[in-house]
């Protein structure tokens, strides 16, 4: 993957991807989100991405929607545990368009106040239908218990007692400590030529971090089981730990076996022994996130409550497999190319493409391609993924959440 990148004179990376497509990808990664929240902000760098598309100093909130949406382009945002990305698709010739509406929202947010009033009813309005799905609730949930006591364990979205109170100094507040000029990434994808005042000719280095209550120490933990009774007529259970950190080299081992059991192919292992074998699922699935310094894995399935124990038994026995003895050579490499065409598909789609590339530069200062982690794939070895599967997997790492 072509990469240019420099740091403009106000401290900005700059990220471009030059491609000769006439549609442009482009936006700015904000390294703030739930875990830059202090004591009493749950919810707020959410609540400020809301905000930030509601008026500037030049533009009302019905201008900076039909500026983007006017010309055929889209324009969006999303928050998460670690950063804030804002973000347009337009066609090239509007690239310029795009660059100043996003440089606006960013850096020259007025919030005024009888908009934040309005937006938190919307915001609230997402809360009640976020904590109407249990799927997705008790992800956020299981990492409120691995990372208890710290701002990663918190949701995102906070409560609607929490963002009711929130006023627009407090989201003033938030944003000018963390939406600053050497806090970010502006990148470029397409055939466009991205903002250069005075672009500096040393390399662009990763900034100090600017996260504000520390990081995530401590082991792995687990070995515990709990229940909520939530009254929903489906179980939904979680197995999960700790794992690993963004920059920790036994991700890539994690990656895989993470494919292996329960990625996105029909042929997972464990989608075969809970679904196809044994038909007591419809969704199963194993997941991983990396953050800064530490990680999320997890093995979710919803089931009929009387199969729960059934379908512990049969994730456990495939979790054993796996620590038991290294993959065969042949094992090995049918997991290695199904990863690599899964990838090779993936970099297909430009939007999510170019969104992982920044969010790895925009911590590491990395530039890393898909070529870059099928290489990575390519180099682990049956021993690697045995020594990761032994120290993730045992059954006193793991912590089991359950909703009936």
């Amino acid at each position: 993957m072509k990469c240019e990148t420099y740091t403009m004179d106000n401290g900005m990376r700059v990220v471009w991807l030059p491609s000769q497509s006439e549609v442009v990808y482009c936006g700015i990664a904000v390294k703030a989100g739930t875990r830059d929240e202090q004591p009493g902000e749950e919810g707020l760098a959410h609540f400020c991405e809301h905000l930030a598309f509601k008026g500037t100093t030049r533009r009302t909130a019905t201008q900076i929607i039909n500026a983007i949406e006017g010309v055929g382009g889209e324009l969006n945002a999303f928050t998460n545990k670690e950063n804030t990305v804002f973000y347009c698709v337009v066609q090239a010739k509007y690239f310029r368009r795009a660059a100043d509406v996003l440089m606006d929202i960013v850096f020259g947010s007025t919030f005024p106040q009888h908009e934040v009033e309005k937006e938190r009813e919307v915001v609230c309005d997402e809360i009640e239908s976020y904590e109407d799905s249990p799927a997705e609730l008790i992800f956020d949930e299981m990492e409120n218990i691995l990372f208890e006591g710290h701002p990663l364990g918190h949701n995102t979205l906070g409560t609607s007692e929490q963002v009711r109170t929130y006023t627009a100094d407090d989201a003033r507040r938030f944003t000018q400590r963390n939406y600053r000029p050497e806090n970010c990434v502006f990148f470029v994808n397409g055939k466009a030529t991205p903002p250069s005042k005075a672009p500096s000719k040393a390399p662009s280095k990763v900034p100090s971090n600017l996260h504000q209550l520390g990081e995530v120490g401590g082991g792995f933990g687990g070995g515990r089981t709990i229940i909520r009774q939530r009254g929903t007529h489906q179980a939904h259970v979680v197995v999960g730990t700790k794992a690993y950190a963004a920059d920790d080299p036994r991700r890539w081992a994690l990656y895989l076996l993470n494919n292996i059991l329960g990625g996105p192919g029909l042929n997972s292992r464990l989608n075969m022994a809970l679904r196809e074998r044994n038909a007591l699922v419809y969704s199963v699935e194993s997941s991983m996130v990396c953050y800064g310094d530490t990680g999320a894995w997890s093995v979710y399935f919803g089931c009929d409550q009387h199969d729960v124990k059934r379908c512990r038994r049969l994730v456990r026995r495939e979790l054993d497999k796996l620590m038991e003895k290294p993959l065969s050579p042949a094992q090995l490499k049918r997991a290695k190319e199904q990863m690599k065409g899964q990838l090779a598909i993936v970099s297909d789609n430009r939007e999510q493409t170019t969104l992982d590339f920044v969010r790895t530069f925009l911590y590491t200062g990395e530039k890393r391609s898909v070529a870059d982690v099928m290489g990575y794939v390519d180099a682990l070895t049956a021993e690697d993924l045995l020594t990761v599967a032994r120290e993730l997997f045992d059954e006193k790492r793991l912590t089991t959440l359950i909703y009936l």
